[in-house]
């Protein structure tokens, strides 16, 4: 198994509970594929630095899992179907950093 940091943006047009229920569809979509979800932190609605689909701001939310790399090409292929995830980036680390993050330190 590797360490993965995985940081989804979604549509800031969402509500609270649309937003919730999207989050907890990925969660589960990677627990179906036998990852293991080891932290979560919500960065909030943030700036973007540049455009996307024309929104502004967006929201983030940051999560620390468990899984191997075939495992992450899949769980890609089925958040490109989303239209509430207007983007995502898994990264491999060698060990998950402490929370909370610095980012979500700045929002406070």
């Amino acid at each position: 198994m590797n360490n993965f940091e995985v940081v989804l943006i979604l549509n800031p047009e969402l509500s609270t509970n649309t937003l919730d229920e999207e989050i907890s569809k990925f969660k589960s979509n990677l627990e179906a594929h036998s990852a293991k979800v080891i932290n979560e932190e919500n960065w909030g609605l943030r700036d973007l630095s540049y455009s996307i689909n024309k929104f502004k701001k967006a929201f983030y939310r940051f999560l620390q899992v468990e899984t191997s790399g075939s495992i992450v090409k899949e769980i890609s292929k089925e958040i490109n179907q989303s239209e509430n995830i207007i983007r995502y980036i898994f990264i491999k680390v060698k060990k998950h950093q402490e929370l909370p993050t610095k980012l979500n330190h700045e929002k406070k």
